[in-house]
């Protein structure tokens, strides 16, 4: 399958703290240190003559109600023709370090209007990226409970607004099978560089980059 980005497309990245990977807010085209930036690397490498360019304006300890009330600068306004979303572990961490949880009803409410909006506003195509968590330390086990059903809805809103699916979580329980969880992301959650490789790969894969 050929990539299924096409020339002088504008990608553009959204999300939390995975997402923001430090970028400097003062230089608006700026990618931050991860994903994002390994991925744009990779598809400038690879196809220079598409000139494909990217935006990174994902924001460390958003939730997705946060994306909603700031989509209409932060994406509508952007015109891009890919939206990338990775959005949800924070809707589960405030729960447990905060005891401020969003529920699944809230976080599923909150996610489909902004997909409605991305539909109804912009002819993007969207990815979708499941939120996910590793066992290190022990006690993110038990945030399971909370983010599997978001997981769930990730998943089914996928379906629903035919979103492109990168199924993060399960790729991660795959290979913490092969080496310890904290090598892909020391606090189960932020990703190292190996973990921040690892989900550029899954969300080339899914655009249609093939690797070996």
């Amino acid at each position: 399958m050929p990539l299924r980005i096409a020339e002088n497309s504008l990608v553009l990245f959204q999300g939390d703290s995975i997402t923001d990977g430090g970028r400097k807010r003062e230089v608006a085209t700026d990618l931050g240190w991860g994903y994002p930036l390994l991925i744009a690397s990779w598809i400038a490498a690879m196809y220079p003559e598409r000139q494909i360019r990217f935006l990174n304006r994902g924001i460390s300890g958003n939730r997705v109600r946060d994306l909603l009330a700031r989509w209409e600068a932060d994406c509508i306004a952007l015109k891009p023709d890919w939206v990338s979303i990775l959005i949800g572990i924070n809707d589960t961490w405030r729960r447990y370090d905060s005891n401020d949880p969003t529920s699944v009803q809230e976080f599923e409410r909150d996610y489909r209007a902004l997909l409605r909006l991305t539909r109804e506003r912009t002819e993007a195509q969207i990815i979708l990226m499941e939120p996910f968590v590793l066992h290190t330390p022990p006690d993110r086990e038990t945030w399971r409970e909370d983010l599997d059903p978001k997981i769930q809805v990730v998943r089914q809103l996928a379906r629903e607004f035919k979103a492109t699916l990168v199924p993060l979580d399960r790729r991660f329980r795959e290979v913490a099978m092969r080496r310890d969880p904290a090598f892909w992301a020391a606090d189960g959650v932020h990703p190292t560089m190996a973990g921040h490789m690892l989900i550029a790969q899954e969300w080339l894969k899914a655009v249609g980059v093939r690797f070996g």
